[in-house]
């Protein structure tokens, strides 16, 4: 139920799209963003970072794009929050303890994982990479393809991009896991 309401923004986007174009979808966004925000908010007690920065840059860029009706600004919003998640990916390298693939990853699985910090720094910048790679990427289909194409880039694309990235991950990180003592 969790992950259906991560989705809930951008299926919220993409249905709207198909009926009513892109201005209503952008605000099909902005609304079902605010959403995610409070119901994590209510459920949890308390807010998560992922999902305030979006909202941030959602409510920024999607006002832009309905007050100027220019959908540039709303092209952007991927770039930007996939070029923010780079970014934080190569800090968490120098700042904290753990780089930042280590506490997103080794959380997912029961056991504990037999990683290097060296082999966790490697895996790393390898997101860092990716998420730079995707931003970079989706700027370009938003300014060298019909809007149709970038929505399905938007809605479909990315997804299906980071769930093939990550399977070889939990695959290897599965491998790097070992049972605790009885």
């Amino acid at each position: 139920m969790n992950q259906l309401l991560e989705w809930l923004p951008l299926l919220a986007f993409f249905a709207v799209y198909q009926f009513f174009g892109i201005y209503w979808a952008t605000a099909a966004l902005m609304l079902a963003s605010v959403v995610v925000l409070g119901m994590h908010r209510r459920s949890t007690g308390k807010y998560k970072t992922i999902h305030v920065v979006t909202v941030c840059v959602v409510l920024v860029l999607g006002s832009a794009t309905l007050i100027s009706h220019d959908t540039r600004f709303l092209h952007w919003k991927p770039t930007i929050l996939l070029g923010a998640a780079a970014i934080a990916f190569v800090g968490s390298a120098f700042i904290g303890r753990e780089p930042l693939a280590k506490r997103m990853l080794e959380g997912v699985f029961p056991e504990p994982t037999e990683v290097t910090r060296r082999q966790w720094l490697v895996l790393n910048a390898v997101w860092a990479v990716w998420f730079a790679v995707l931003a970079f990427v989706n700027i370009y289909i938003a300014f060298n393809f019909p809007e149709g194409v970038w929505v399905k880039f938007k809605v479909f694309g990315i997804t299906i991009a980071m769930i093939v990235f990550m399977i070889p991950q939990v695959f290897w990180l599965n491998g790097k896991t070992k049972a605790e003592p009885a």
